[in-house]
């Protein structure tokens, strides 16, 4: 019988840390996470107060620091962020994706009417590209592939189906194996 050598299986084996991708889709995650609820920002702060991160993120500066080692931001911060952080960001943006599950369901449902599902999703990616050129380095070409207003549909939807994934039982493990994966 063949052992199974997954961190699932084995959880006295330490966590890696999300590689640099990992780690660029997990703010983009939840940046879009921001576009879809106006006061995402202290939304996050508040959960990871109710989830007792309190002492990880006492506040939106330190949440902030930790989404900045995304290399595709104005400010960019090097070094790995530990591992305790980055499950704690996960688990954050899990919560938040139950609760804004109703919303990413009418954001991919194809059995709205065109009219209405066109207009969620330019509503959505309005406030979301609104939030990249604020945020991120215009010079990167990952940004301007993802403010592209063709090239850059895919990739928005991408985030928006990766949310969905978060939500409910498993949403964790889920988005984290796809994190690690440093190929998406």
């Amino acid at each position: 019988m063949a052992k199974d050598t997954s961190e699932a299986a084995n959880p006295d084996r330490p966590s890696r840390p999300l590689p640099r991708r990992g780690l660029e889709r997990l703010d983009l995650m939840l940046l879009c996470m921001e576009a879809l609820d106006l006061n995402g920002g202290e939304a996050m702060v508040w959960m990871s107060e109710q989830l007792g991160y309190g002492g990880l993120f006492p506040n939106r500066v330190e949440l902030w620091k930790r989404r900045c080692h995304n290399p595709l931001r104005r400010t960019c911060r090097r070094g790995e962020v530990p591992v305790d952080e980055t499950d704690a960001l996960i688990r954050i943006l899990c919560v938040m994706a139950d609760r804004l599950y109703p919303m990413l369901r009418s954001l991919l449902s194809s059995s709205e009417p065109e009219a209405v599902a066109s207009e969620r999703w330019a509503l959505f990616q309005g406030r979301l590209l609104e939030l990249v050129q604020e945020r991120m380095n215009p010079r990167r070409s990952g940004v301007q592939k993802l403010l592209d207003p063709t090239d850059g549909a895919a990739q928005r939807l991408q985030l928006v189906q990766g949310l969905s994934l978060c939500a409910g039982l498993g949403g964790f493990e889920r988005i984290k194996a796809s994190l690690m994966d440093a190929v998406a």
